[in-house]
């Protein structure tokens, strides 16, 4: 451990000391780039936030879609029986008329 202090020490030692323009120089070049860090740390705040909200939003839409979904889904099968009763009524009028109109082509023979 000591060996660490006086190598900090020996380092101190061995680096010139900062002129108070220069020092000021470098404190100004600290602060401007602490600032610009603040602001893409306040950016990268901002957009998680939003991006949070954004996703609970979905989240919300997704889950009154679902029971929306749900809701629909009794409905959605009567209507497709309903069709299918439509169709097979439709297949026997036709059938029906075809007959009809097999008559009437043999009495006009």
């Amino acid at each position: 451990m000591s060996q660490f202090a006086w190598d900090s020490d020996v380092a101190e030692e061995a680096q010139p000391p900062l002129a108070p323009a220069a020092e000021a120089a470098t404190m100004a070049l600290s602060v401007d780039e602490f600032s610009a860090l603040e602001e893409r740390i306040v950016r990268a705040v901002n957009l998680v936030r939003n991006e949070r909200a954004a996703r609970a939003a979905a989240e919300e839409r997704a889950a009154r879609a679902e029971v929306a979904l749900h809701e629909h889904t009794p409905l959605v099968e009567k209507l497709q029986n309903e069709v299918k009763a439509l169709r097979v009524e439709r297949d026997q009028v036709r059938q029906r008329v075809e007959r009809l109109l097999k008559q009437l082509d043999a009495l006009e023979l």
